[in-house]
């Protein structure tokens, strides 16, 4: 995986159906072909922040997005999302919460720890096709990043 070169979208995904649809969604609508896919949330944390694995990657290259899943093994999306809204150098990235959770609390608390959009994930493959494509979109061609 050469993560050296920008990364425009960080998916993290324990699934791996779901982050084939996805990856395969956004590469089909020729939205961004630099994403980086990771299967949980420890190495979510180690990339971002140039740790474990990725000790070296330079944490000036951050990703535009980060699609995350909320319910994975190691470390959550909520933890995730709480590292990265504590440190300077990833506050600002966009962060959609990317779930199958239909919780309200899973909801409260996502947006209380500052993501940016809280998606559920819609079980049929058009829809979620769908869901991914207009998420790329919105955030890589139209959002203006600070």
């Amino acid at each position: 995986m050469n993560t050296d070169k920008s990364v425009e979208i960080l998916l993290v995904e324990d699934s791996d159906l779901d982050a084939e649809l996805a990856l395969r969604a956004l590469t089909k609508s020729k939205i961004s072909n630099r994403i980086i896919r990771l299967k949980n949330g420890e190495e979510a944390i180690d990339f971002l922040f140039g740790e474990g694995e990725y000790e070296g990657r330079s944490i000036l290259n951050q990703p535009r997005v980060i699609l995350l899943d909320l319910k994975m093994p190691k470390v959550d999306g909520l933890e995730v999302l709480k590292r990265i809204r504590a440190t300077e150098a990833t506050k600002l990235i966009p962060v959609v919460m990317l779930t199958s959770s239909q919780e309200e609390r899973d909801l409260i608390e996502s947006y209380q720890l500052g993501v940016n959009s809280f998606i559920v994930k819609p079980v049929e493959f058009e829809s979620f096709s769908k869901a991914v494509r207009d998420i790329g979109f919105y955030w890589i061609i139209l959002n203006q990043k600070p």
